[in-house]
């Protein structure tokens, strides 16, 4: 296969041009949250403010948690680390003590730990070294993004007087060790790579509601952005390598050999769904 470099490093670029964006206030957020959590101190929690956080907490820990079905809609279901995921989303979360914003961004850490230390271990794979060299790239962009994304929210946990959570996330990693030994083709990457991608775009968009923190947020939903746009990507590859179309997965790609589904297959709701998404606490400091 023929990859035009220039348009792959155009490709690349405007990756990295959203990834900028999404972390370029990043000194200015910390240094705010730092401020927010000495005013707390001082103040004290606004007990009406509290009550709303633990109700929308309460609620998205009812609505989570769909497990099959989720997957099922996803088409995620062929295999058995689709079913291993589900039965992982099913599986109530016991409630922890704890600021809630510092655990959100402790298991955010750990979503991204996970990402990167997937990454690396796929790129280690020789079909994946010596293969498609845009899924290559891709994996070597996005691993070094994920590690971006777990720096920012390791410092806004730090602002906010929390431990910084440097350890993968306990219950997807079980799920990525025991799927690694099977990684014998890129398809069987790239729907690891989509569930760990879903469980993170879908935890960030249910836990941004849960922050308090106006500049946590405001990081998170930035984040969630470029997630959301690794996982487009992975969709649209998933597609293609499932129609036994690979050879269109190339930089440039030649649009009028693309399927009819190719400009929807990356986006097939209007909004992303939170059933899969993580708990605040599932992945925070214990």
């Amino acid at each position: 296969m023929t990859v035009d470099d220039h348009a792959l490093h155009e490709l690349i670029v405007e990756s990295q041009d959203l990834q900028v964006d999404a972390l370029r206030d990043m000194k200015g957020m910390v240094s705010d949250a730092a401020d927010l959590r000495q005013d707390r101190a001082r103040n004290g929690v606004d007990p009406a403010r509290l009550n709303k956080l633990n109700e929308s907490r309460r609620l998205a820990l009812r609505n989570g948690g769909l497990g099959l079905g989720a997957f099922a809609s996803r088409g995620l279901l062929a295999t058995g680390l689709g079913a291993a995921v589900a039965g992982i989303v099913a599986s109530p979360a016991a409630a922890q003590g704890g600021d809630v914003n510092v655990q959100i961004l402790q298991t955010a850490s750990s979503l991204e730990n996970l990402a990167v230390a997937t990454y690396g271990a796929a790129l280690g794979l020789d079909f994946i070294k010596s293969g498609n060299a845009v899924v290559k790239k891709f994996a070597e962009t996005t691993m070094g993004q994920h590690k971006e994304h777990g720096d920012a929210f390791k410092a806004m946990t730090k602002a906010l007087k929390g431990t910084e959570q440097t350890k993968t996330n306990p219950k997807y990693q079980a799920v990525v060790t025991d799927a690694l030994p099977t990684l014998t083709d890129p398809a069987k990457v790239v729907d690891l790579a989509i569930a760990l991608e879903t469980v993170a775009t879908e935890t960030y968009v249910a836990n941004m509601s849960l922050l308090d923190d106006a500049d946590s947020k405001a990081l998170m939903a930035s984040v969630m952005g470029v997630e959301s746009q690794h996982l487009a990507v992975l969709r649209a590859v998933a597609a293609l390598l499932a129609g036994g179309a690979a050879d269109l997965i190339a930089i440039p790609t030649d649009a009028a050999k693309l399927p009819a589904a190719a400009g929807s297959v990356s986006f097939p709701k209007s909004f992303e769904p939170t059933d899969m998404a993580s708990p605040p606490e599932e992945g925070a400091v214990k």
